[in-house]
């Protein structure tokens, strides 16, 4: 029995693997008429440890990041419309724990039913303190999750 994905999640962090997974993503989904939400995650914990007291009260920092990533978003959407003919496709932008955000949040708010994402945005020491997010999203998310290695 041949799986029917027709609402994909595509975790984006900027790195060539999470681009290539949304590549793949956008072959399934249309092989399946299926539609693809593209997520990017801001960890604010980023912020506190990188600028601690340095950062105002107004968040600008963190708007600014959030200002950027919305840019990257509709900068990706655009290349899968032109690049694929492919017009179903969503962006999103979630303050949070990626690993949180992606496996349940998100998962809570709309009907996904899989999830395709890049092998590891982290580096070597990060992984090793904290787990790598693909990781946990594999043990943790209630849908199929494909991983595109390179």
């Amino acid at each position: 029995m041949q799986q029917t994905y027709r609402d994909i999640l595509v975790p984006v962090d900027g790195s060539k693997n999470s681009e290539r997974a949304l590549e793949q993503a956008v072959e399934i989904a249309k092989r399946n008429q299926g539609k693809i939400e593209i997520l990017n995650v801001i960890d604010i914990r980023n912020f506190s440890n990188a600028f601690g007291s340095m950062m105002d009260a107004s968040g600008d920092v963190v708007y600014s990041s959030f200002n950027s990533v919305e840019e990257y978003l509709n900068i990706l959407k655009e290349k899968i419309i032109k690049k694929y003919d492919f017009n179903r496709v969503r962006v999103h932008a979630r303050f949070g724990s990626p690993r949180v955000v992606i496996a349940n949040d998100f998962l809570r708010d709309y009907p996904i039913d899989l999830i395709v994402m890049g092998k590891t945005g982290s580096n070597p020491v990060e992984r090793f303190l904290i787990g790598s997010v693909t990781d946990f999203v594999t043990r943790s998310a209630s849908c199929d999750v494909i991983i595109i290695h390179q």
